[in-house]
């Protein structure tokens, strides 16, 4: 513990790592290895003992679910280092802690199946990780099975290896931003790939196979000599990849420089932002948490990043989304499931912290008030909802509390609790994500709970420009004149690629500015804009009213709980531009309060939506399916048979690759479907997700159910 908190003041000698693949690619066997190089696990053990898996559902079902944190010493050439390092899911059911994960770290190592190759989830996390500017390194895992299954000579290896690594440079050369593309691509030569089996716990790079004279036939030769055990001696996995991450992962002091300007977007030029640019450990504190979890004895502890100043148990810190102040009662390092309490953390490390009330992932904790960092987004939305309800009427006060307490541990899930009807719902990746939730809260939580069948939530939309519409405040005194439109592609693109922030809109936001500008608008258009929500615009074309000022604000609360709750269904909206386009108002304040607002400019927005030809997004996955290509055409039978598109088909050797487009609602049971149609031998990654819109035929019988589970009348 001491040598730890020496090493936190060592900022070139810590390295914030995270590790990222696609499922059953090796992500966990692979840390075991790291933690046995650290004096952590017995060498024996490492590579079959999952340590990182600690959660009793993780064991059972051989996956990783939830991220999992250790920090750890490595010597690297002599030198002492702190690797804080965060093994992550595969499943793309549990993305959403990849991301998370990838707002702590600096650099990532990607890892890549030798025989499988780049997957589509391998895709998803390098987006995930260049979205928050991590730098990549590639490890390609399974080499043994190249050698023992497939039976490669050392030059086909070598073709195998290139091909994979050219895969991931064109992800990078597509995926990374402006000024990256280039930089950040990985090579043999420069020491930014190894490869070995975390099985079998060796590795190997070019730099390392240099300075130790081996070769790939000393490989090859192990294995047929059956002494991997040897070459496991001979060129440890531990030692061979944190040389690499050493080499070529930055340091958080110089990560931050360009990290920040991408997720803080106060002024860096003074205090306290100067301070979080430097990771300056005696500057102000700038704390982001990532992860929630619930100690039955402390309560709960937030893991998260240090990007600057010094947090010390006793320490007064304010939150600032929630505005309020708390104050830190323990401050702890990860040793996988285990907490380590220390006296201090210092800026540039992954730590957590005991005394954060009611904090949520992405707050920013600070000791005087600062802009908040970014919110943390994940690439896809949750798109399966289920109904969740307590067995017996006397645990609803439970279900409830246990339900907050889920959300916040993991923030991938959407939870609605109707105060009104009482129908409590949880959103979730997929159906294996709320499963996984659902026997959490029985087994973990201790309440038994009965769910529904799965619901999809639709988005809804206009189809067309409105008519302008007028909204009357109860009052009659004020009227409200808006009209609705769909959202162009571009600039719903640029607010789901981040590059549009969410938020209201401050007068001076210089980034809303660049982007709109860079897109043709006018600078009186800009001005216009005033709110981003959920993927939906707000506009002011309002000219020379004098009481705008006092109402603007609650115009974009009203928009704001339309574009929660639309018309057609009470679905959330999604790619509408908003317009206010003219107001008359009372000249006494009395008589436009919130009351008289809320409801005319809510009846304003509705009766523009439902002349504006209303209708329903439905959410669709963008599937790869592998299967033997015997399998091929029943594959595509069942596309057919649930409203799928095919976009791609190709067939190597014995082995076929069917690219899809399927409506989430027709994909409950998928998993099952595909393994009867392929007895056993298909398997399906999502590769992206969309929304798209119903067929028309389909969409008054849509509606009318969803109104009838809600319990609304059929004009309401």
């Amino acid at each position: 513990m001491t040598e730890i908190t020496d090493l936190m003041k060592k900022q070139d000698h810590i390295r914030n790592i995270a590790i990222a693949a696609h499922i059953d690619h090796g992500k966990t066997t692979f840390s075991d290895n790291l933690l046995a190089g650290a004096g952590m696990l017995s060498e024996e053990t490492a590579g079959k003992q999952r340590a990182l898996d600690f959660h009793e559902d993780e064991a059972a079902r051989g996956i990783t679910i939830d991220s999992a944190s250790v920090s750890m010493i490595h010597k690297v050439k002599g030198e002492e280092y702190l690797i804080n390092l965060i093994d992550t899911p595969g499943h793309v059911d549990f993305g959403g802690d990849v991301t998370r994960a990838m707002r702590a770290v600096d650099g990532c190592i990607i890892l890549s199946c030798a025989v499988e190759g780049v997957m589509p989830q391998t895709e998803t996390v390098v987006r995930q990780a260049l979205k928050e500017l991590v730098k990549p390194v590639l490890f390609i895992n399974k080499v043994d099975r190249l050698i023992k299954e497939v039976k490669l000579t050392p030059e086909a290896m070598q073709a195998k290896f290139i091909s994979i690594i050219n895969h991931v440079n064109e992800l990078i050369q597509k995926i990374a931003p402006e000024g990256y593309k280039e930089k950040w691509k990985v090579g043999v030569g420069e020491g930014t790939v190894a490869f070995g089996s975390a099985f079998h716990n060796w590795a190997l790079s070019v730099p390392y196979m240099k300075e130790k004279g081996i070769t790939f036939k000393d490989i090859i030769d192990a294995y047929e000599n059956d002494n991997h055990k040897e070459l496991a001696k001979k060129a440890p996995l531990h030692e061979v990849v944190l040389s690499m991450s050493v080499a070529h992962h930055p340091n958080p002091v110089v990560a931050q420089k360009y990290r920040i300007p991408r997720i803080w977007h106060g002024d860096t030029s003074v205090e306290p932002g100067k301070s979080i640019m430097e990771c300056n450990a005696k500057g102000d504190v700038a704390f982001v948490p990532i992860k929630i979890t619930v100690d039955k004895h402390a309560g709960e502890v937030a893991a998260g990043r240090l990007f600057s100043g010094t947090i010390k148990q006793g320490d007064e810190v304010y939150m600032n989304n929630a505005k309020k102040k708390v104050r830190v009662q323990q401050v702890s390092i990860y040793k996988g499931a285990q907490r380590i309490l220390c006296s201090e953390a210092l800026a540039g490390n992954i730590v957590g912290v005991v005394g954060l009330r009611d904090v949520v992932v992405g707050e920013t904790v600070s000791k005087q008030e600062i802009e908040p960092f970014e919110a943390i987004t994940h690439l896809f939305e949750p798109v399966v909802t289920k109904s969740i309800e307590a067995t017996k009427a006397a645990d609803l006060p439970k279900l409830v509390e246990v339900l907050r307490q889920v959300g916040k541990e993991d923030p991938s899930l959407r939870i609605t609790i109707n105060e009104q009807t009482g129908e409590s719902l949880i959103s979730g990746m997929g159906e294996l994500h709320l499963e996984i939730i659902e026997n959490r809260i029985k087994t973990e939580k201790g309440l038994d709970v009965k769910t529904s069948a799965p619901i999809i939530v639709y988005r809804e939309t206009a189809a067309r420009a409105s008519e302008v519409a007028e909204g009357r405040s109860p009052n009659k005194h004020n009227g409200f004149f808006m009209k609705v439109e769909p959202l162009e592609d571009e600039m719903f693109a640029k607010i789901q690629s981040g590059e549009l922030r969410e938020g209201r809109v401050k007068k001076k936001d210089d980034s809303v500015t660049q982007t709109l500008s860079a897109m043709g608008w006018g600078s009186d258009e800009i001005r216009n804009v005033k709110d981003v929500y959920k993927g939906n615009l707000l506009l002011d074309e309002t000219r020379g009213e004098v009481h705008i000022g006092e109402v603007i604000e609650m115009v974009m609360d009203a928009f704001e709980m339309v574009m929660d709750e639309g018309p057609l269904a009470r679905d959330p909206c999604m790619k509408l531009k908003v317009t206010l386009v003219d107001i008359k108002l009372h000249e006494d304040a009395i008589h436009r309060g919130p009351a008289q607002v809320y409801p005319a400019v809510r009846e304003a927005i509705k009766n523009a939506m439902k002349s504006g030809n209303p209708a329903l997004l439905e959410p669709l996955q963008i599937h790869v399916i592998d299967m033997p290509g015997d399998y091929m055409g029943a594959v595509t039978k069942l596309v057919g048979s649930k409203r799928g598109q095919m976009l791609d088909m190709k067939q190597e050797g014995d082995v076929a690759e069917i690219t899809a487009k399927i409506p989430v609602a027709e994909m409950i049971g998928w998993s099952n479907d595909l393994r009867s149609t392929t007895e056993g031998k298909g398997t399906s990654s999502i590769l992206d997700q969309t929304f798209e819109k119903v067929p028309p035929m389909l969409q008054d019988n849509i509606v009318r159910s969803i109104r009838e589970r809600k319990g609304l009348s059929e004009n309401q």
